[in-house]
């Protein structure tokens, strides 16, 4: 009577049949399927990017070994106990009898064992168990279904051909059903996502599009097709498959955010503004994509930048910095957008304090967007250095032209302000010694005009509340056990006192005192106004070459040439305004053209305005700054490196705002480096990306940079 797995009897059959369908594998689905819901949940999709057809990330650094799962988290180990349960199942429950196997349920063990193999990601044994199960039940009801996933376990181990020549095979039956498909469409596309066919993985996108069995990944499936029209610049195909997800029910609440998204991030002069306005605010005002609000408010912000509407644009991108959680990219963007935003309003700390906060977010420094902020925040460290001495000199020229009778005016201006402030800071410290102690009264009787009731919204409690801390406990540094003493090995009954100082008010509304401080040197005011002189040039230059502000930059090379400029420097200068006002006044542009023709006839700069072709043609001119470079680049590789180098300094004198200016900019770099070594060179190197932006020249030197590093780096492990 014993249920035999040897007995090919309709008990025997039907007993083990039984027991492995509702008992063993049915327990080893419910933990697969728990395993898989926790995988997609747990999978953070980058949709600033394509997205993968399949949510699953492959584990590169870590190979596993035979029966090993690449790690151990709650869905690894859910998989671990469906793989359990399958081989269980085969091995207490698989009748094979004379070359056959009785029992119906084993092509389903062998491919519960494949998927969970799969997604532990130990690809050959999965690709052994479907192998085994389609060779072995070629009749069984989940062939079609396991040749699929065999396809799939091809496509992670590179062998797309074999892939595609198996689904092809399934393709061609006729009584597939739609979900078998939608699953072979959908694992062709992956196969040839693999092998870059974007028109195939178009093709076969939206064939299984065709059969919406699978929401999720049906969901999925369109989202790619829509980034993909987008890449194609099929814009109109790309908003209709976006616009089609919004209103699709029941799919996944990320791909319906982010399909709205993805459709405001197509937006142009032919859409309807107040459409797109509105979703993305209905969007925001719904509870359940308050996981998305950092994405929807930067969204919003990029719309409001396309409409000009900028102060808007600034409070949605500070909304989106707010209201970031997890996305460290996404905040990383919104940063970014807030110091572009700063920097076109010139108020360059801002700007560079809000670079600094992209630089400090964990992710990728290497990207080429990354490298370009690091840059522009270096550079801002030069403008806001030139900003500051050009402001700081103007102000102690003008005061060292005033006459007395006008710099007594403006001190005294000045001294009433002065007392105003003093006056207003005073009856502020007065008010709040009168309130010392009366915390609890005011709390209890809530009279503050500008507070709330609870005391944290409160601003003067919380004032009071920190002075009176400080007068019972003393200065205290954040940390474990402040209470017992403010620094290791003194005692908590230590009194601390504070040192009351006094300001001394006899000379802060003084006038002698202030017109006393203005210097009065003509050598000092000489200096000055030469300091003041290369503010105003290495600005021009930075706004021009870096910055590409073409309008800021000539109004700084107009105030170079206003305040008696250094003659060696007027002709550049001239030159670098006739080349900046072309993008901007070409009126301008002509003026300048006209006097460096005219009165600087026979210079380098006239020459090249006049003759462009015949000076690329006359490289042989001792004079040419051609022919400097050669000199200069031949003694270098003769190695008499101190000639060539004063044969590149007389270069950058002689030629200053020259295209061939970076020329000779890198070869310095390269004596520099035999000279004076490696940090030098570096220095030189990263001053030509920096000042020469967008030219073969700073490419090189970014590359050198990377090469360097990388072998300092390998120099190091050794």
């Amino acid at each position: 009577m014993s249920c035999s797995t040897q007995k090919d009897t309709f008990l025997s059959r039907t007993s083990h049949s039984m027991s492995a369908k509702y008992n063993v594998l049915y327990n080893g689905n419910i933990a697969f399927d728990e395993a898989k819901m926790q995988l997609d949940d747990s999978y953070e999709d980058n949709f600033w990017e394509r997205l993968p057809i399949e949510p699953l990330k492959i584990e590169e650094e870590i190979i596993p070994l035979p029966g090993q799962s690449v790690n151990k988290d709650t869905e690894a180990q859910g998989f671990d106990k469906a793989e359990e349960k399958a081989v269980k199942s085969i091995q207490k429950h698989s009748m094979v009898i004379d070359g056959y196997e009785k029992n119906s349920q084993i092509d389903e063990a062998y491919l519960l064992l494949g998927k969970s193999r799969y997604y532990l990601q130990r690809f050959i044994p999965a690709l052994e168990a479907f192998t085994f199960g389609i060779e072995n039940y070629p009749n069984a009801n989940l062939y079609r279904d396991t040749k699929i996933w065999k396809a799939k376990a091809h496509v992670r181990l590179q062998n797309e051909k074999l892939a595609i020549e198996t689904l092809k095979s399934v393709l061609r039956n006729v009584s597939l059903t739609d979900e078998e498909y939608e699953k072979a469409h959908t694992a062709m596309a992956m196969a040839y996502t693999q092998i870059d066919s974007t028109h195939l993985v178009v093709d076969h996108l939206k064939k299984a599009t065709y059969y919406l069995t699978d929401l999720n990944q049906g969901a999925r499936n369109l989202f790619i097709l829509g980034q993909i029209y987008r890449e194609q610049e099929k814009i109109d195909s790309s908003n209709m498959v976006f616009e089609s997800l919004t209103y699709m029910k029941n799919i996944p609440q990320k791909y319906k955010v982010h399909a709205a998204i993805e459709r405001a991030k197509n937006y142009s002069d032919a859409d309807s503004t107040s459409i797109i306005v509105y979703t993305l605010q209905d969007l925001i005002k719904n509870r359940d994509n308050r996981p998305y609000l950092d994405e929807l408010y930067y969204q919003a912000g990029i719309i409001s930048l396309a409409n000009e509407s900028y102060e808007q644009a600034r409070g949605l991108f500070e909304l989106s910095v707010i209201h970031n959680t997890k996305k460290p990219y996404q905040k990383s963007l919104s940063y970014e957008r807030l110091g572009d935003f700063y920097f076109d309003k010139t108020s360059f700390e801002m700007a560079g304090a809000y670079y600094d906060s992209v630089m400090q977010i964990p992710i990728d420094q290497n990207t080429k967007r990354i490298r370009k902020i690091i840059r522009k925040r270096e550079s801002l460290n030069d403008v806001i250095y030139y900003e500051h001495i050009a402001r700081k000199s103007d102000s102690i020229l003008t005061l060292a032209n005033m006459s007395e009778e006008e710099s007594t005016i403006y001190f005294k201006g000045y001294i009433e302000q002065l007392k105003a402030k003093y006056e207003a800071e005073q009856i502020a410290k007065e008010q709040f010694g009168a309130n010392m102690g009366m915390g609890e009264f005011a709390t209890s009787n809530n009279n503050y005009d500008d507070g709330g009731k609870f005391y944290f919204y409160n601003a003067q409690l919380v004032g009071l509340g920190k002075q009176e801390f400080k007068n019972k406990y003393g200065n205290r540094s954040l940390g474990d056990f402040w209470l017992i003493s403010q620094n290791v090995g003194l005692s908590s009954d230590i009194e601390v006192t504070e040192t009351k100082v006094e300001l001394d008010t006899s000379l802060l509304f003084n006038v002698a005192y202030y017109k006393e401080q203005i210097p009065k040197s003509e050598k000092v005011l000489d200096s000055i106004t030469q300091t003041r002189n290369d503010a105003y040039y290495n600005l021009g230059l930075i706004y021009k070459e870096q910055f590409k502000e073409y309008e800021i930059a000539a109004v700084d090379f107009e105030k170079f040439l206003e305040i008696d400029p250094q003659e060696n420097l007027i002709l550049p200068v001239k030159y670098h305004l006739y080349k900046t006002y072309e993008f901007f006044n070409t009126e301008m542009s002509n003026k300048y053209r006209d006097d460096i023709v005219t009165n600087y006839p026979g210079s380098r700069y006239a020459e090249i305005i006049k003759n462009p072709k015949n000076v690329l043609e006359s490289s042989n001119d001792d004079n040419s700054p051609e022919y400097f470079y050669k000199i200069a680049f031949v003694c270098y590789e003769e190695e008499d490196f101190e000639y060539s180098l004063r044969t590149v300094n007389d270069g950058l004198d002689k030629f200053k705002g020259l295209e061939i200016e970076a020329k000779f900019e890198l070869l310095k770099a390269h004596l520099l480096y035999k000279t004076k070594g490696e940090a030098e060179f570096m220095d030189k190197l990263n001053e030509i990306i920096l000042n020469y932006p967008n030219t073969e020249e700073s490419d090189y030197a970014e590359e050198a940079i990377t090469k360097f590093s990388a072998l300092k780096e390998a120099s190091q492990q050794n």
